[in-house]
């Protein structure tokens, strides 16, 4: 019998074998030397939604409550500056939108994105304590942010300002400080949770972990793209709107400690992560567009879920604070779950 007939023989019969084997992979840090990473991932509503009686003070018990578990590195739900940079190189692909202008940045400081990226990440390496940190480097650094598709981080360097030295200069001109201010008033979590957490604890920028290139279907007929997911979820999303109307009566509360606890329950999570995949899944349609949309937001939050763990690659055992729409809660909580050196923090146990 010849060598390789041999090698055909005792291939067949091994894969079955094989293919019986499962190795967890996540058990292979079981030996882990250090400490684990710890990441929170806080399920949020879109503050963009809140009625006209919304109060940003409503956040102020949960803020307490995420403070006190000392995050190291917070991420938010936005497009990082390299994304955008490489959209804006690919406007036939991306279009003309995908990220707010950084051009009166570029103008103020005389720097492209890539650029100004370069120079903010060499003054964060040689950033010094937060407690000596001058006005002008805080101006410079909110400055150098702004052209780099990054405002939130901005943000954190504007409200770590003494009130006297939030000013123009060192960059920052008066068309920057003005854009700061109204992207400040503006009902969102990436400002109204995670900055304002950020600056509290001393940290000098938070991180865009979002991800829309792969969600951008190419499909002939964007129309009946867009009414057959809608037609898929009204299908099946009994359950999910006896949760939405309970989070509507919560958000009428001047204290958002309980909007937040209830949101980021097990059941409310199963509640959403089924109303999002199962009625689209078995939804039929002939041109296959409720699984596409699926195939696009798994890739989305994978991409998302990769973002946040580069964050603290390079910091075996970081505490981390992911602020993140409450309907990808559930797939974060398993990716990163698998993920090495790894530990997901119980968002009850946080907001007890």
């Amino acid at each position: 019998m010849g060598l390789w007939v041999k090698r055909i023989l005792f291939a067949s019969v091994a894969m079955p074998v094989l293919a019986q084997a499962q190795l967890d992979l996540t058990k292979l840090d079981r030996d882990m030397a250090g400490p684990r990473a710890q990441v929170l991932v806080l399920g949020t509503v879109h503050l963009r939604s809140m009625p006209a009686s919304f109060n940003p003070a409503s956040l102020d018990g949960m803020l307490d409550k995420l403070a006190k578990f000392k995050p190291e590195i917070i991420t938010i739900e936005t497009e990082s500056g390299e994304e955008c940079d490489m959209a804006a190189r690919h406007v036939a692909r991306y279009g003309a939108d995908y990220c707010a202008s950084v051009e009166a940045a570029r103008l103020a400081t005389g720097l492209d994105a890539p650029a100004a990226m370069a120079e903010a990440d060499k003054m964060l390496k040689a950033w010094p304590q937060q407690s000596t940190a001058t006005a002008t480097q805080r101006r410079r650094l909110a400055a150098l942010y702004m052209a780099s598709y990054d405002t939130t981080s901005a943000y954190v360097q504007w409200l770590q300002l003494p009130e006297a030295e939030r000013r123009a200069g060192d960059g920052l001109n008066d068309v920057l400080i003005a854009q700061l201010t109204k992207a400040a008033k503006r009902n969102n979590e990436s400002y109204l949770i995670a900055a304002r957490l950020a600056a509290r604890l001393g940290l000098q920028r938070v991180h865009a972990v979002d991800n829309h290139t792969g969600d951008r279907i190419d499909v002939a007929d964007i129309k009946a793209f867009v009414h057959s997911i809608e037609s898929a979820w009204a299908a099946g999303n009994t359950d999910l709107n006896v949760r939405k109307k309970r989070e509507d009566e919560l958000m009428l509360a001047t204290d958002f400690l309980p909007l937040y606890r209830y949101i980021n329950e097990p059941e409310g999570l199963r509640i959403y992560a089924e109303a999002n995949i199962i009625p689209s899944m078995r939804a039929k349609s002939a041109d296959g567009y409720p699984q596409i949309w699926v195939a696009g937001w798994e890739i989305r939050n994978m991409r998302m879920v990769a973002n946040i763990r580069e964050t603290f690659r390079e910091r075996p055992g970081a505490r981390v604070l992911s602020v993140v729409g409450v309907s990808h809660k559930p797939w974060f909580d398993s990716w990163l779950g698998q993920l090495q050196g790894v530990e997901i923090v119980d968002v009850a146990d946080v907001l007890k």
